[in-house]
């Protein structure tokens, strides 16, 4: 890496289960700094009986004797106020500087004092956490933060903007100015996911990258994939060795948790033993002979785990505004990114392949080096100044995993070498990489002269469909479009702010942003229609780091913050009449809401309830225990929806926009212990249960009275139960084999539910499946459909890939529609068609009307500068948010 500082150099990756470090020599060669002897240190602490932080491989060993003064994660306790360690409270700054000072040790060791350093931190870390490491670098003897354009301190970074360092500087790969890169960090503990967008060149001519999305799953790691192979283990155990099982599973002494602690590590062993071979033993304390496990049995429990962090990887991508095929590449980082399903199912679902390495928990340390200026000076910390915590001997690490772990799908750039130790395999013949985005404007006017072309081809070939259309449609007339015309705008403080919302409801719009200057929210209430006729003008009383959405309710307008993981933030819900703010509300980062028309229903994690709150004032109506299984209270809530909500506006991901406000108030929550109940949103009351209906993580649709499951599995059923009984099921489908699962569940009008089915993990394989109660199964091909979205009592599917193409069918499977570009519910009768994947960032979007009873299309111009992600719609307005202002525009005759 050159044009840097040419001593020594530290980066630093402080992880959940792991922390990981980097030395960089003078001559620029790069090696993992040795702590006793092993380049990845446990990230656990241990406090003894004097007070003293031991950490690494030391805590791990010294817990078995007492683990009620082990923290084996301190990264999740960045947000507790003290971490109780045996009889001593700690705060979380004291945690990781224990971990930092063995860091510092080893490297004085290594080279005599400690160097420049890079500490990496997770992208969705606020101000509130990353003071916390920097009370910690305080605590550890480190120098402090460097303040933004000085050199001296310690740096701090976000971990994906490190490893996207590590993507261009180390294997070579192009990200291109503008275009981005996907990060996948999947470590012991958590997920951590962003996009990752090159900004340009920092004053040394190296890319500067800007985190532009973020995201990740708190609860889903390695550690997981861990207990889900216990769990496996220890059913055959159960039947096979009870007694064995017994001690295992309910340890009750010293030398049982010792045991069940070494269970653990060999099955976590097995685990990495199994991502370079088909099966591995695991020593069973107790009993003679090893119990085995498999590949196919690690994927087979793993399957359901991976499958949330594609999805929530999916999210991201989506919710960055930069199309899949747009991106320069998914790059894998983290210990757990080595389990080859991991890549696997990525390719399979986002069509994108992913480069891991041998050792992916080196890429966001080694990386983070190129992250220091190129002036950095060679101030140094001498070895007095390191305080010895912990001592020589004090902290160990696991062993280094053996050569030959997984290597994933993935091509570097021409003539690139990878570096020594890693291995950067060459794709499956057929499978092609990502290239970087051409050149948008020629692309984008060569598209629409082929969209015109095509749009000619299907009005005629439309003609003859049309009458049939029209008599086989529910109700809903066909809009009357007509070229949209800008109405007005209203402007923003400021130039292009980094939030920026919209919500239209009745004849109401709203629009808001994130003031920079104090992170409260602006919001204006407007007339749809006439922009010019302002209602009110607010802000709100409370700031948030950063702010999600905001939700237009009935009299209300609810402000939800962007919250991660273990943070805290301000729900907050104005009056609707005059915009005054009538309450607000503390939520986490993990808690759910959904909003009635009279009530919002909070889903409180911690508290472990779900939590009745009446819109008009805040006040609780009532609280309802979340049902515990065996693993814990975990729940989702789904909001029971009928026709006035599926024949409204659907927002890009053909969720409802408009508040629930039909006939059937209900909600149904699915537990842990895998019951369903009933719950009217108003009262609390539970209205129906049944036990052993559904897994949280299962597809489930609750809809015109009947609640819909589809276990998420190879080999699958879907079943129907009538919700005002909850009644034993009926069997609507079954897959056709072990190999076919579930990806995508919706209703799609009456008592009929739609859903996307795949094969082998194969996106060409994809095929649409329609049934209902009483009524006859269709199925038909989808290829590459990701989206599901119902019309009236048609089904429109949307394939992102390799450009944006939207096809309506009718309920028999007939093709009715084909499209390029996204299309977006309007009503139960017509459709907004986006020319291009909607982004984040100002860009001219042409769209059309299409109306499902007509065959011809209206092209309705171009929406010039608009963030089309963040646009709100009903069947006559759209209002986009620009680089300046929000801008309104009408596509339907008056």
């Amino acid at each position: 890496m050159t044009g840097q500082y040419a001593g020594h150099a530290l980066g630093v990756d402080l992880g959940t289960s792991n922390t990981v470090a980097v030395l960089r020599a003078p001559d620029g060669r790069t090696r993992p700094l040795l702590v006793d002897g092993q380049p990845i240190m446990p990230s656990g602490v241990y406090a003894d009986a004097s007070g003293r932080l031991h950490v690494g491989r030391d805590a791990q060993r010294l817990a078995q004797a007492d683990p009620s003064r082990f923290e084996p994660h301190p990264k999740r306790q960045v947000d507790a106020g003290t971490v109780l360690l045996g009889d001593r409270e700690y705060t979380p700054a004291e945690l990781f500087a224990a971990i930092l000072g063995a860091v510092a040790h080893a490297a004085v060791e290594a080279v005599g004092f400690l160097p420049p350093a890079v500490l990496t931190y997770p992208a969705s870390w606020g101000t509130r956490r990353r003071q916390v490491l920097v009370d910690a670098l305080t605590g550890a003897g480190w120098p402090p933060p460097a303040a933004p354009g000085d050199p001296v301190g310690t740096r701090l970074v976000p971990e994906p903007a490190a490893a996207a360092r590590y993507f261009t500087d180390v294997l070579h790969r192009p990200v291109p100015v503008g275009s981005a890169l996907a990060v996948f960090d999947f470590g012991g503990g958590t997920l951590d996911v962003a996009v990752v967008r090159n900004g340009g060149t920092d004053p040394d001519g190296r890319p500067r990258f800007e985190v532009a999305c973020s995201g990740g799953l708190a609860d889903l790691g390695g550690l997981d994939l861990d207990a889900a192979l216990v769990d496996q283990l220890g059913t055959v155990l159960a039947s096979t060795e009870p007694d064995a099982w017994q001690r295992l599973g309910t340890p009750e002494s010293a030398a049982q948790l010792r045991d069940r602690r070494q269970f653990w590590a060999g099955v976590r062993d097995a685990k990495e033993m199994l991502s370079r071979s088909a099966a591995a033993p695991v020593v069973v304390p107790g009993v003679d002979h090893a119990a085995h496990l498999t590949r196919d049995e690690l994927e087979q429990v793993a399957a359901p785990l991976v499958r949330r962090a594609v999805a929530e990887t999916g999210a991201v991508i989506a919710a960055s505004g930069v199309p899949r095929e747009g991106l320069a590449g998914l790059f894998l980082v983290g210990g757990s990114s080595r389990v080859p399903l991991v890549a696997r199912l990525l390719h399979a679902e986002l069509g994108i392949a992913p480069t891991v390495l041998e050792q992916p928990e080196l890429p966001v340390a080694e990386g983070a080096l190129a992250m220091l200026p190129s002036s950095t000076p060679p101030a140094r910390t001498p070895a007095a100044a390191v305080p010895p915590v912990p001592p020589p001997g004090a902290v160990a690490a696991p062993p280094v995993p053996p050569p030959g772990a997984a290597a994933v799908p993935s091509v570097p750039s021409p003539g690139a070498a990878p570096p020594p130790g890693f291995t950067v395999s060459v794709p499956p013949p057929g499978v092609a990489v990502p290239a970087p985005p051409p050149h948008p404007v020629g692309r984008r006017w060569g598209r629409r002269r082929v969209r015109v072309v095509v749009a000619a081809v299907l009005a005629l070939a439309g003609v003859v469909t049309a009458a049939v259309l029209y008599l086989t449609r529910d109700g809903y007339s066909d809009l009357d479009f007509t070229s949209a015309s800008e109405i007005g705008r209203v402007p923003i403080a400021g130039d292009s702010p980094s939030a920026v919302f919209t919500a239209l409801l009745d004849d109401r719009a709203y629009v808001a942003y994130q003031r920079p200057e104090d992170n409260r929210l602006d919001v204006r209430a407007i007339r749809a229609d006439d922009p010019g006729d302002e209602r009110w003008h607010r802000q709100t009383t409370t700031a948030a780091e950063r702010w999600a959405r905001i939700v237009a309710l009935p009299g209300a307008l609810a402000a939800v913050p962007d919250l991660y993981s273990n943070d805290q933030g301000d729900l907050v819900v104005l009056d609707g009449a005059d915009g005054t703010q009538r309450w607000t509300r503390r939520i986490g980062g993990d808690d759910g809401l959904l909003f009635f028309d009279e009530v919002a229903v909070l889903v409180d994690r911690v508290g472990e309830r779900l939590v009745g709150l009446r819109l008009r004032d805040g006040r609780e109506l009532w609280t309802l225990p979340n049902p515990r299984g065996d693993y814990g209270t975990e729940t989702v809530v789904y909001p029971v929806t009928g026709p006035d909500e599926l024949g409204g506006p659907a927002d890009l991901g053909g969720g409802v926009l408009t508040p629930l406000r039909g006939d059937d108030r209900r909600l149904v929550q699915v537990g842990a212990d895998r019951s369903v109940r009933v719950v009217d949103p108003v009262s609390g009351r539970v209205v129906k249960s049944r036990p052993n209906v559904a897994d949280r993580d299962d597809l489930v649709v609750a809809h015109d009275g009947t609640l819909f499951v589809a276990t998420d599995e190879g080999g699958y059923r879907l079943v129907a139960y009538d919700l005002g009984s909850l009644g034993e099921p009926v069997n609507l489908y079954t897959a056709q084999n072990g190999r076919t699962r579930p990806k995508s569940l919706s209703a799609c009008g009456g008592k009929r539910v739609c859903l996307l089915e795949v094969t082998d993990f194969d996106a060409a394989s994809t095929q649409v499946v329609v049934t209902g109660v009483g009524q006859e199964t269709r199925r038909w091909d989808a290829p590459g459909s990701t989206v599901l979205v119902p019309v009236g009592d048609h089904v429109l599917t949307r394939n992102p890939a390799p450009e944006p193409r939207s096809t309506l069918f009718g309920v028999d499977g007939a093709k009715l529609r084909e499209r390029d570009g996204v299309a977006v519910r309007l009503d139960g009768g017509n459709l907004l068609v986006f020319a291009d994947e909607p982004a984040s960032y100002p860009a001219d979007q042409s769209v059309a009307g299409l109306p499902v009873g007509s065959a011809r299309p209206v092209e309705l111009g171009q929406l010039r500068e608009v963030r089309a992600t963040s646009c709100s719609w009903n069947p006559r307005v759209i209002v986009c948010p620009s680089r300046s202002d929000f801008v309104f525009y009408r596509f339907t005759e008056e």
